[in-house]
């Protein structure tokens, strides 16, 4: 045996056993997920306390009025659900869909077709209409869509980060009341940093994630639904054995998820706190400071920030000679999807820009893989700071890779954007 050789067991052991972890400092400006405020990261590292510690309920109780304030509602049920914003969404659609329930998805990017997956994995009959990616639909398409198939729930992505395209709601929740519609939106990319008016354009049922515009990490995901969308819930009902009470309801037709049952839910962190999981305390402590220092801002002066923020690098990459990918006036005010300029080699700009600045842009999916780069500016990162050194970064690894700019261009057209605001 060699003096280097280890001796022991305990010493062949520490010989594999990794050492702290150590992430590399990382601007994240991709669609998502993007660098957390400090003063979340900071919550999600005080003490965890017992799901029934009175602190905790009182919390979750905070957290709960503090995310009405977000959404713009006066939804008495507001909560979060254990997971991340896909959870969410499952939870949604498979609480409000019975199986054979028509669902009509209006199409305009990949998360349009994951909800119909989601649909389609609840046993629903999934209808969708399509529109080209880039583009949104008219309010009229969407209209004569329900007239046709008369659903019973409208399932609409609200900002689709494979497109950054937004599309309009403040019509559709009248269309569907009118229609005898349940309306449910898929927020993930755009609550907190583009506008989203849960209770003036007729909601009833909204999801999202932390990890875009709310500023914090993936792993919880905000909810919020309307007196109709509960009624249609508990009529579902089912309580689970070991907890149910005399005259729980047990309905035949309940929902078929146990972890996204809504109505369970709802009791876990309604009056009766009936135990459905534990709750994931780390990432309730993220939720809340994130909805906190959202309402400490201003929800009004926060979306106008991510605009600000968004207008700013949409001038910054033009003035770099870039093109722009979709209809600009639908753009999301927090992601740009810019054109990969031809005989520019796409992932290599991205690993550049990675391994020498530290700086993470998306690519897409589907149909503009490899065409564009997404380059977000939302929650932390929607400051001048993030969004002028993205640019410059980007103007230095276009010309290492042949790509003729105009000098501090970029950063020079986007500083006088925010000049003149």
């Amino acid at each position: 045996m060699t003096a280097s050789e280890p001796t022991s067991t305990l010493e062949r052991n520490l010989m594999i056993v990794p050492g702290p972890l150590d992430p590399p400092a990382r601007l994240l400006m991709g669609p998502g997920p993007i660098s957390a405020y400090p003063s979340v990261l900071r919550a999600m590292s005080t003490p965890l306390v017992g799901q029934y510690d009175p602190f905790m309920t009182a919390t979750m109780n905070e957290t709960q009025e503090l995310y009405r304030g977000v959404w713009a509602t006066r939804n008495e049920a507001t909560l979060l659900v254990d997971g991340t914003s896909r959870a969410g969404i499952e939870a949604a659609l498979i609480s409000l869909l019975r199986p054979g329930d028509r669902v009509l998805v209006p199409v305009f990017g990949r998360f349009g077709h994951l909800l119909a997956e989601i649909a389609e994995r609840a046993m629903t009959e999934v209808h969708t209409i399509e529109t080209a990616w880039g583009q949104v639909f008219p309010t009229s398409a969407i209209e004569d869509a329900i007239v046709r198939v008369r659903p019973a729930v409208l399932a609409l992505v609200h900002g689709d980060t494979s497109t950054t395209m937004a599309q309009p709601l403040d019509e559709i929740g009248a269309i569907c009341a009118r229609h005898g519609v349940l309306f449910y939106s898929d927020a993930t990319a755009s609550l907190g940093g583009n506008a989203f008016e849960t209770d003036a354009w007729g909601l009833d049922a909204a999801t999202a994630g932390l990890q875009k515009c709310l500023g914090g990490p993936s792993g919880s995901a905000p909810l919020t639904l309307s007196e109709r969308a509960v009624e249609v819930i508990r009529a579902r009902g089912r309580i689970e054995a070991g907890i149910r009470e005399e005259g729980d309801p047990e309905a035949s037709d309940f929902i078929r998820s146990n972890y996204f049952d809504l109505g369970m839910i709802l009791d876990y962190w309604g009056p009766r706190r009936l135990n459905h999981h534990t709750e994931a305390t780390s990432m309730l402590w993220a939720a809340r400071e994130c909805a906190r220092l959202m309402l400490i801002e201003g929800r009004d002066a926060t979306i106008a920030r991510h605009a600000l923020a968004g207008e700013a690098m949409l001038a910054g990459v033009r003035a770099l000679g870039l093109g722009i990918f979709g209809d600009v006036a639908h753009k999301m005010n927090n992601v740009v999807a810019v054109e990969i300029p031809e005989g520019v080699p796409g992932e290599a700009v991205r690993a550049a820009l990675l391994d020498d600045f530290g700086i993470e842009i998306g690519t897409s999916f589907g149909p503009l893989h490899g065409r564009v780069w997404r380059i977000g500016t939302m929650g932390y990162n929607a400051r001048p700071d993030a969004v002028l050194t993205t640019l410059a970064a980007l103007e230095t690894v276009l010309g290492r890779f042949g790509r003729r700019v105009p000098r501090g261009g970029g950063v020079e057209a986007a500083s006088d954007v925010y000049r003149a605001a």
